[in-house]
């Protein structure tokens, strides 16, 4: 895997909407969190454009994200926002020229597209974390925005996230990828499938049915996929409306599709919708052990 260049303070961070349309109020108020934390900030010509719920037509949003990926002025580029829009911009991306030309790229939800294919189809570690016209415009978590700061500029090479529950037991090593439950199912069956075997499968979501969770664990078991990877860990997965009948029965299914699978398997990771939302570098190694309920990496995600 190739490892970006570090972000610090006085680099300039790349924002870009390749998904939902994004208001203007929230990605200014992102944009001045940003710049607080001291980072310049470069916004996409195009960042506010609107086609139907899309920020702007698919070839426009695809050709802004491969352009920052070329600018040598952006350090790294953030996600304004997730939503929906992601997956039709794949087959007009050239990732063979964002492989030459690596950075952090970081957002999540419908992002996860990009996370995973950046990973598989470039080599390039990603970021599942925080974004523009969302967390930032509303604040971040000071625990995890120091998280953020200090991974990106390399300077926390050895680090561990707790869960709240142990589903299965044991301890495996592996690359970490996943992100939105949602998207890593839309995703099976496509040229953009993520690889599973060996790996750490990271899985959260929000405002799903209790029964949508369980279906779509069902298609990862049926599908062989949940017997390939090497160990599970949820973050939050938020039920419609907050319901609490809906909160326990997915955590039933999460145990009941998972728990027997003989790999370790975490739940609660404050990571993705409605947590503090802890940066997690895919494709980087990480280990679980679910003596310690704690997901922990032991390398740099980047390149000092």
């Amino acid at each position: 895997m190739v490892k970006p260049d570090a972000l610090h303070p006085g680099d300039t961070v790349g924002v870009v909407s390749p998904a939902a349309a994004v208001e203007r109020a929230y990605l200014e108020r992102g944009v001045a969190a940003l710049t607080t934390m001291g980072y310049r900030v470069k916004v996409s010509d195009h960042a506010l454009d609107r086609a139907g719920i899309l920020a702007g037509e698919d070839h426009v949003r695809a050709a802004e994200l491969s352009a920052f990926f070329a600018d040598d002025e952006v350090k790294a580029i953030f996600a304004a926002r997730g939503g929906y829009g992601c997956g039709r911009i794949l087959p007009l991306i050239d990732f063979g020229a964002l492989r030459r030309r690596p950075k952090i790229f970081m957002g999540f939800s419908d992002e996860t597209y990009l996370l995973n294919a950046i990973v598989d189809q470039c080599g390039i570690v990603t970021f599942h974390g925080p974004m523009v016209a969302v967390d930032f415009a509303h604040g971040v978590d000071g625990a995890a925005r120091n998280h953020l700061i200090s991974l990106l500029a390399g300077e926390a090479a050895n680090f561990a996230l707790a869960a709240k529950t142990i589903v299965g037991e044991g301890q495996a090593r592996g690359e970490l990828i996943g992100g939105s439950l949602s998207v890593v199912v839309a995703m099976l069956g496509t040229p953009w499938e993520p690889r599973f075997d060996g790996r750490i499968l990271f899985l959260e979501d929000t405002g799903e049915k209790a029964y949508r969770v369980d279906r779509m664990l069902t298609q990862l078991r049926q599908s062989g996929i949940l017997k390939r990877v090497a160990g599970i860990v949820f973050g939050a997965i938020h039920p419609v409306n907050g319901s609490a009948a809906e909160r326990s029965l997915i955590e039933d299914f999460i145990a009941g599709q998972t728990g027997d699978l003989g790999v370790p398997v975490l739940s609660g990771l404050e990571a993705g919708h409605a947590t503090a939302n802890f940066v997690l570098p895919f494709g980087v190694e990480a280990q679980i052990d679910s003596a310690t309920r704690r997901l922990v990496f032991t390398e740099s995600p980047v390149k000092a």
